[in-house]
């Protein structure tokens, strides 16, 4: 019988010591993150919830790496992320071999693991983020942890954040306030500024430890919105985990998850353009499945 093992992340604000002060007010990510372990819990899985001061770098990159270590072929990782999106400059990376820079530096956090979401140089020019509590997490982070995971497991990740790096916010949508999920953009320069020596070298690192044939995961990705776009925060829920749940309806979903990805997309304004991604090559019985079949 296969195992399924949930992680899910929820951040109503991040510690403003990390970020020059800044500590990025949000109302419903830790209602999203429950209601995802909930529905996990519902499906099948064994659910593990990170909330605020919980998400750091070193809880998350841990908790991937016991998921990496348990799950074998046939088995399924469901990652669900709700908090702020950033953006930092897709540079190629300087680590020198066997540095520690990587784990320390003016951040002071360990770096593991790499991007759902992106390869060496991105078309954009620019990494996308999760703002955890006490840094920003790279694309390239989750790929690298995702990457320590058996090939033949099943990898779906659920992001509910912003991966632009506009401050233009969201008109409409259910957030009361219209308060979107990204960190504004002369905070994003900011920090990047005073951290700019502490990716290069953390790229440099994640670049040595890359797969030597270049293969990222098979991994399913469906976010909240498109690379250039904000996704809104609400008084429950975020706008893209309302739908979602909406759609799933308490397990009544019976299509797969190109049909999943559709019909929360016509839920939510064209501002606001959930996106489906694919690295690596998944099977097609896996995208046919049944979202959260275990």
């Amino acid at each position: 019988m296969a195992t399924g093992l949930a992680l899910h992340v929820g951040l109503n604000r991040v510690d403003p010591a990390r970020y020059e002060g800044w500590d990025g007010t949000l109302v419903a990510c830790e209602n999203d993150a429950r209601d995802m372990a909930r529905l996990a819990r519902n499906a099948g899985f064994e659910s593990t919830l990170l909330l605020t001061p919980d998400g750091t770098v070193a809880h998350l990159t841990a908790a991937l790496g016991e998921a990496a270590a348990r799950l074998g072929p046939g088995d399924i990782l469901l990652f669900s992320y709700s908090g702020h999106g950033g953006q930092v400059p897709d540079v190629p990376g300087s680590g020198t071999p066997g540095s520690d820079t990587a784990g320390s530096g003016p951040l002071g956090s360990d770096a593991l693991g790499s991007d759902a979401l992106g390869s060496d140089v991105e078309p954009d020019a620019l990494d996308e983020t999760l703002v955890l509590y006490d840094r920003q997490f790279l694309d390239d982070e989750v790929r690298q942890a995702f990457s320590a995971f058996d090939d033949d497991v099943r990898i779906v990740a659920l992001f509910d954040c912003c991966h632009s790096g506009s401050s233009i916010e969201l008109p409409g949508g259910p957030a009361a306030d219209g308060t979107a999920r990204f960190m504004p953009e002369p905070r994003q320069r900011q920090l990047y500024a005073r951290d700019r020596e502490f990716y290069a070298n953390l790229k440099g690192s994640l670049v040595q430890a890359a797969p030597g044939d270049g293969a990222g995961p098979d991994a399913l990705l469906v976010s909240a919105c498109q690379d250039n776009q904000v996704a809104a925060d609400g008084e429950v829920n975020g706008a893209f985990t309302e739908a979602l749940l909406k759609v799933w309806g308490d397990g009544a979903f019976q299509g797969g998850y190109r049909d999943f990805h559709r019909a929360i997309q016509r839920r939510l304004p064209p501002t606001q353009s959930p996106n489906l991604h694919l690295t690596g090559t998944p099977d097609e019985g896996f995208l046919d499945q049944r979202p959260f079949t275990v």
